[in-house]
């Protein structure tokens, strides 16, 4: 499913508001405009146009995940790493991982399939959905991310990001 800026008008914070807001917090992000982005393979098409020479970026891909208990989990991870389910929730204690609904995804982190970002902790954070980060991101200048929607990317300085979340109140677990 396609999650373009022309749908933002139907979420609960738009992609032009989240933006407006990380400008009102004067956090550094450079915006890139492209296709929609559906898989990492479709991302690896466009990731060329925002790379920097000298600065360590993390691309990442998102899994929003429910457990046996119904509890709520973002983990935004380095975009290669193999992901077993099984071992992930006896990571974090949470037994029966498996993938939200769409449903559940506009309710829970307010977006649409295809434009999972750790920015959607906007809304997340008010839901308790738990936030898992990659430690890979430690290590990184920057990390790229949709803004809500899946045809646009930020590139923001880990820094930045960090920031966000502490304005948002999402406490970073890191795996």
């Amino acid at each position: 499913m396609d999650a373009p800026s022309a749908a933002q008008d139907n979420l609960p914070i738009s992609s032009d508001a989240l933006l407006a807001q990380l400008d009102a917090w004067g956090l550094q992000y450079e915006l890139f405009s492209h296709v929609p982005l559906r898989t990492v393979a479709d991302a690896k098409q466009v990731e060329a146009q925002m790379e920097r020479p000298g600065v360590t970026g993390l691309r990442i891909k998102n899994l929003y995940l429910r457990d046996r208990k119904k509890r709520n989990f973002l983990f935004s991870l380095e975009q290669d790493r193999e992901v077993d389910l099984k071992a992930l929730g006896k990571e974090i204690g949470a037994g029966g991982l498996s993938f939200g609904s769409s449903d559940r995804l506009m309710q829970n982190l307010g977006i649409l399939p295809g434009a999972v970002s750790p920015l959607a902790m906007i809304t997340g954070a008010t839901q308790g959905v738990q936030f898992f980060m990659d430690a890979a991101a430690q290590q990184a200048d920057v990390i790229n991310m949709h803004p809500l929607v899946n045809d646009r990317t930020v590139v923001m300085p880990r820094a930045d990001f960090l920031a966000f979340l502490q304005r948002v109140g999402v406490e970073v677990s890191w795996i």
